[in-house]
């Protein structure tokens, strides 16, 4: 009873590294389409971000420049009923009786007057800027068409790739999916997490000439027979993959290498034999 019981530990860890085995070989073909499409998403995606950061831009020129038309507006509005003031005054002037008021409305007229050369300033200054900025509008059009015309190209460059591999990435990870349910969610989780911080995507790997294949660090006999075993699930102690016997997913054993023949030794007699005849031939 304990014997049916050990085999089944040890038959539930060899499909638990199978399945995790092949469940790698799935994840690595579909990074192989994702490196096929190259940095074309991101291309794309930052493209598509500058757009909006070109519309953006223009979008705050224009607004600047409504407002700053909207103070020459204003300020063109204010002179002209500041010039009715000056006139007005100037009437007044001609019919004053005393010095007090002829003082006071050639103060109001010089005062309008001041007030209408600070406004026809503004109205410089605010010409100035609208012009500014309806340059700044044109090159960020500029850019914007740019940028659209290059983000249709990536597009489509990208689009023809996905199309040729769309249906076999599907394919993949509707495998992967049906697999993952085949596998408990401590260990699925480790996986998806050792994979997540390896390198090269690779969770799992097989012992290669003595050493962990992903790391390619020396692994120890007694560590390797473990492995061989099958009983309990073992990373590699430099960088965290799990390790698998490469018999245990189907893969052909490494050729051993054949030690080189040590020369044989004569033996006593037959070196005492050879130096005797040495000595009759002399």
């Amino acid at each position: 009873m304990a014997t049916e019981k050990k085999n089944d530990i040890e038959r539930s860890v060899e499909e638990r590294l199978q399945n995790l085995y092949q469940l790698q070989t799935y994840l690595s073909e579909i990074d192989r389409i994702k490196t096929l499409r190259g940095e074309l998403p991101h291309e794309v995606k930052d493209l598509e971000d500058e757009i909006v950061r070109y519309q953006t831009r223009i979008d705050k020129y224009q607004e600047e420049i409504k407002n700053l038309n909207d103070l020459i507006n204003r300020k063109t509005g204010e002179i002209a009923e500041r010039k009715t003031k000056i006139e007005k005054y100037e009437e007044q002037i001609n019919n004053v009786r005393n010095n007090r008021e002829f003082a006071f409305l050639e103060k109001e007229k010089e005062f309008e007057g001041l007030e209408i050369e600070l406004a026809e300033k503004n109205i410089r200054e605010a010409k100035e800027k609208v012009d500014i900025k309806n340059e700044e509008v044109e090159k960020a059009k500029e850019g914007l068409s740019d940028n659209r015309h290059i983000l249709e190209e990536k597009k489509s460059e990208l689009d023809a790739i996905v199309s040729e591999t769309k249906l076999e990435e599907e394919n993949i990870r509707g495998k992967a999916k049906d697999l993952e349910q085949k596998i408990d969610d401590y260990t699925l989780a480790a996986f998806k997490r050792i994979r997540k911080n390896a390198r090269n995507g690779l969770a799992i790997v097989t012992v290669q000439r003595d050493a962990c294949g992903g790391c390619f660090n020396r692994i120890p006999p007694q560590r390797q027979l473990e492995i061989k075993m099958h009983r309990k699930v073992i990373v590699c102690e430099y960088c965290g993959r799990i390790m698998v016997d490469g018999a245990l997913v189907g893969l052909a054993p490494e050729p051993t290498k054949e030690a080189p023949a040590k020369p044989r030794r004569k033996s006593s007699k037959a070196a005492a034999a050879a130096t005797d005849e040495k000595k009759a031939e002399a």
